[in-house]
């Protein structure tokens, strides 16, 4: 049976992804909504759209006043998320 893709957060555990490469994914979002995709270290490539059109509560938080928890969820969704190598 074929492997599952790993999400980010099962990189990172692997030591293949940084929690200074996420944080930098997190501030591209934060950013600049319109990117659509990020490039991640070992060629993995997230794409933003896709990250957040699945996840509604992250969807949600970038219209909230509070950047904190706009943070918050972000991440949680890139740490869900799967990349693909690219």
């Amino acid at each position: 049976m074929a492997q599952e893709p790993k999400t980010v957060s099962g990189l990172r555990e692997a030591a293949e992804i940084t929690d200074q490469a996420i944080d930098a994914a997190v501030d591209v979002v934060l950013a600049d909504l319109a990117t659509e995709s990020y490039p991640f270290t070992k060629g993995c490539v997230l794409d933003h759209i896709e990250t957040l059109g699945t996840n509604t509560r992250a969807a949600e938080a970038l219209t909230a006043d509070k950047p904190v928890w706009k943070r918050i969820l972000i991440r949680t969704a890139i740490l869900r998320a799967h990349p693909v190598k690219g």
